[in-house]
C-alpha cells in the first residue's frame, strides 16, 4: 500500500529525478510539480521525464506573471536589498513557488510536499515555512535530511550510479563547477569552485548578463512610469517602445539590463541557519527598477515617512530572506510599505550603459520638489533669518557636549 501522495518540487535536474524514484522507493505515490518563473526550461521534456520515472500526475505551472504581480512588486516598492547588495532573487521567489505546490497538494488530496533543498541552504526553510503557512496539517518530506537518503547518496557519483541502474536520463553535457538557480528575476552562481571566497568568478560563468566591457556602445534610454510604487509602463525613449503588462515590463527591463551587463555581484552573506555562504548574483532588470524606484520616491515621500520606510525596508527584506512571506509580520510590514507608496507617482528617464545605470531627470504629479522654495535667485516663502534660530537651537545640544568634554579633561 502507498504510504500517501506527495506532490514533489521537481526540476528535471539529476537531484529531483533521483528524488523521485526514491520516493516511489520508499512507498509514496509521487505528484511532480514544476513551476516556470521564467528559466530557461525545456517543460516538456521535463514533463516526459517525470511520467517516465513513475509520476502519477505532473503539473507544469506558468506562474510567471503572479511571480512579478505579487512577489517582485512589493519588493521594489519596499527597495528590497539584503546586506546592502543582494536583490532577494532567489528568496523571492520561493514563496511563490511553494504557494502553487500547496494548491496542488490540497486539490489532490496529498498529505505530503517535498522538496530536493539540501540540509545547509536557505531554500529549506523557505520552502517549508511558507507550505506550514499555507497548509497547516501538511508534512514535510526533505530527502537531504532523511539519514536513509543522505547516507546512501554522498555525492553526485552516488546519484549517478542510481541513476544508472534505475533509467534516469542525465545530461550528456558536463556539469558547470556550481550549482546555478535561475528564475525570471536572476540567475545566482554558489557552490564548487566558488566556495573559495577569494576564487574569481570565471569569464564563462555569467549566463543571463553580458560582459560590461563587451556592451553596447550606445546606452539605452529608459523612462519608466511608476503609480502607488509599481512600474505600469516602460518606454525606450530611442525606440519608442513601449510595454505597459508588469510581466512585459519586467521581461523587457531585464534583457536591457542584461544587454549592458547591469546587476552583477559577488557577495559573502549571512545565511538564516548561522553559516555564511559566497554567491554571485545576476539581477538586470530589478537593479533597474531598484534605481529608478529609489529616485522617484524620494521625489514625492515625505522625508520622516519615508525614514520610517527605510527600516521597514530592511526588515521586509530579512524576512523574506529567512522565509518568512507568510508570516503575520510580513504581512503587516508589506501592508504599511504598500500605505507608504500613494504618492509614488511618476516617470524617472534613465541610461543604462556597459554596466551602469544613471538617473537622467524625474517628474510626478505629487511631488514634493518646489523649485521656486529651493532656488538660489528666487526668495519665495521662506525667510533667511529663520535659519539663525534653527542652527542656534540645534548648537544647544553640541555646546553642552563639548562643555562637559571640556570639565572633564580638567578635572583628569
Amino acid at each position: 500500500m502507498s504510504k500517501g501522495t506527495v506532490v514533489l518540487a521537481y526540476s528535471g535536474g539529476l537531484d529531483t529525478s533521483c528524488i523521485l524514484v526514491w520516493l516511489k522507493e520508499q512507498g509514496y505515490t509521487v505528484i511532480a510539480y514544476l513551476a516556470n518563473i521564467g528559466q530557461k526550461e525545456d517543460f516538456e521534456a521535463a514533463r516526459k521525464k517525470a511520467e517516465s520515472l513513475g509520476a502519477v500526475k505532473v503539473f507544469i505551472e506558468d506562474i510567471r506573471a503572479e511571480f512579478v504581480q505579487d512577489f517582485i512588486w512589493p519588493a521594489i516598492q519596499a527597495n528590497a536589498v539584503y546586506e546592502d547588495r543582494y536583490l532577494l532573487g532567489t528568496a523571492i521567489a520561493r514563496p511563490c513557488i511553494a504557494r502553487r505546490q500547496v494548491e496542488i497538494a490540497r486539490r489532490e488530496g496529498a498529505q505530503f510536499v517535498a522538496h530536493g533543498a539540501t540540509g545547509k541552504g536557505n531554500d529549506q526553510v523557505r520552502f517549508e515555512l511558507s507550505s506550514y503557512a499555507l497548509y497547516p496539517e501538511v508534512k514535510v518530506l526533505a530527502p537531504w535530511r532523511i539519514p536513509e537518503f543522505f547516507n546512501r547518496f554522498k555525492g553526485r557519483k552516488d546519484l549517478l550510479d542510481f541513476a544508472a541502474k534505475n533509467g534516469i536520463p542525465v545530461p550528456v553535457t558536463p556539469k558547470a563547477p556550481w550549482s546555478i538557480d535561475a528564475n525570471l528575476m536572476h540567475t545566482s552562481y554558489e557552490s564548487g569552485i566558488l566556495e573559495d571566497p577569494k576564487c574569481r568568478a570565471p569569464a564563462d560563468l555569467y549566463v543571463m548578463t553580458r560582459n560590461p566591457e563587451d556592451a553596447p556602445n550606445t546606452p539605452d534610454v529608459l523612462e519608466v512610469e511608476y503609480k502607488n510604487g509599481v512600474p505600469v509602463k516602460v518606454t525606450n525613449v530611442n525606440e519608442g517602445k513601449s510595454k505597459v503588462t508588469p510581466l512585459e515590463i519586467f521581461s523587457y527591463v531585464s534583457d536591457i539590463g542584461a544587454k549592458h551587463g547591469v546587476g552583477r555581484i559577488d557577495i559573502v552573506e549571512n545565511r538564516f541557519i548561522g553559516m555564511k555562504s559566497r554567491g554571485i548574483y545576476e539581477t538586470p532588470g530589478a537593479h533597474i527598477l531598484f534605481n529608478a524606484h529609489l529616485d522617484i520616491e524620494l521625489f514625492t515621500m515625505d522625508k520622516e515617512v519615508r525614514r520610517i520606510k527605510q527600516g521597514l525596508g530592511i526588515r521586509f527584506s530579512e524576512l523574506v530572506y529567512n522565509g518568512f512571506w507568510y508570516s503575520p509580520e510580513c504581512d503587516f510590514v508589506r501592508a504599511c510599505i504598500a500605505m507608504s507608496q500613494a504618492n509614488v507617482e511618476g516617470k524617472v528617464e534613465l541610461s543604462i550603459f556597459k554596466g551602469q545605470v544613471n538617473i537622467l531627470g524625474r517628474s510626478s504629479p505629487k511631488s514634493l520638489y518646489n523649485e521656486e522654495l529651493v532656488s538660489m535667485d528666487v526668495q519665495g516663502d521662506y525667510d533667511p533669518c529663520d535659519a539663525t534660530g534653527f542652527i542656534r537651537i540645534n548648537a544647544v545640544r553640541l555646546r553642552e557636549h563639548h562643555r562637559l568634554q571640556g570639565l572633564s579633561s580638567k578635572k583628569n
